[in-house]
């Protein structure tokens, strides 16, 4: 996953590939939920921590859904 961050910004799991799935009801290209994407920037640090530590296990949920 790609991290961007420059000196005044907030730390994103965004990798400009935004498309949610309906179904799935995440971003298929960070796995953040409608409502941790619209409320990232509100987000304390050690919210946005916690959320992007459970990205990996989401993206991997997500393969593995769809393969079935």
């Amino acid at each position: 996953m790609l991290h961007r961050m420059s000196r005044n910004s907030i730390k994103t799991p965004c990798v400009q590939v935004c498309f949610v799935d309906p179904k799935a009801g995440v971003c298929v290209g960070c796995f953040r939920t409608m409502e941790e994407l619209g409320r990232w920037t509100k987000y304390s640090d050690d919210e946005r921590a916690a959320i992007m530590a459970a990205l990996p296990g989401r993206e991997d949920a997500y393969r593995e859904a769809k393969k079935a």
